[in-house]
């Protein structure tokens, strides 16, 4: 299971999506998002699962990669179609016991489910293409006006940057522990929910003390260089838009005035 989870991960690649930069592939990702709740009925949806399609076949990202982090999140999946299904008020379809599923339960739980999927694949088509580097420069310059709030937007951005370079360590690190717990006859499997709970302690006490450890020597290796923040710091690489950027942000327009009329026909 915890191998199936692919956020923060980069998937290495020679694709146009590739090489976008990454604000457009944050703004893009952001409005995707944006359109899932604009377009709330089947052709906004269909419209968006095309789109998505075509974005993933031009990335050369395997599908089924992009698949496997679906693993991780059936939970929340399940949990969230389940309460839409039975606690949606309406026409009845179904009873049984105390439980009454609606035909407006039906459709809202299909659209969340929908909704959830797109939002998990589109978000990680965009971690998957881009280093953590690179997000962490486009999403510094795209909050670069609020420096004017004196917002710290260098510290927002290294810490998600730092964030998401974390989530493959500590999950690979989870992997080792929890290997090591089975060896010396540690059971996570069998037993109710309770004992599962506490099956966990033995696996949260190191993971949590390897995190601190990892944390500590990382902000010692960067005290020992002299790291001052964003202030007057200057990029090897820095973000130039280029000819297929312009594009990119052509596309998404079009994307998102497709979908406001979408919502607004069909609704």
């Amino acid at each position: 299971m915890l191998r199936d989870i692919t956020l923060g991960q980069y998937y290495q690649a020679d694709s146009v999506i590739h090489r976008l930069d990454p604000r457009v592939k944050l703004v893009a990702t952001m409005i995707f998002i944006v359109s899932l709740f604009i377009a709330d009925n089947f052709m906004g949806y269909l419209w968006g699962g095309l789109c998505l399609f075509c974005v993933i076949r031009l990335s050369k990202v395997p599908f089924r990669f992009m698949v496997k982090g679906m693993k991780a999140m059936t939970v929340l999946l399940v949990v969230a179609v389940v309460f839409n299904l039975f606690l949606t008020p309406g026409e009845p379809v179904l009873s049984f016991w105390r439980l009454t599923v609606t035909g407006e339960g039906i459709r809202l739980a299909l659209m969340m489910a929908v909704r959830l999927v797109f939002l998990i694949i589109g978000s990680s088509v965009m971690t998957l293409t881009t280093t953590p580097n690179h997000l962490t420069d486009g999403l510094e310059k795209l909050m670069g006006p609020l420096r004017v709030l004196h917002v710290p937007v260098h510290e927002v951005a290294m810490m998600m940057a730092i964030a998401l370079r974390f989530i493959p360590i500590l999950l690979e690190e989870t992997d080792k522990i929890m290997k090591a717990q089975i060896a010396r006859g540690a059971d996570f499997e069998s037993g109710n929910l309770l004992r599962k709970v506490r099956a966990m302690v033995p696996l949260l006490v190191p993971l949590f003390i390897s995190a601190f450890r990892r944390a500590n020597d990382l902000a010692m290796a960067m005290e020992a260089r002299c790291y001052r923040g964003g202030e007057y710091r200057t990029r090897m690489k820095p973000l130039v838009y280029h000819r297929r950027d312009r594009i990119a942000y052509g596309i998404t327009l079009i994307y998102l005035t497709a979908c406001i009329c979408f919502g607004r026909i069909f609704s």
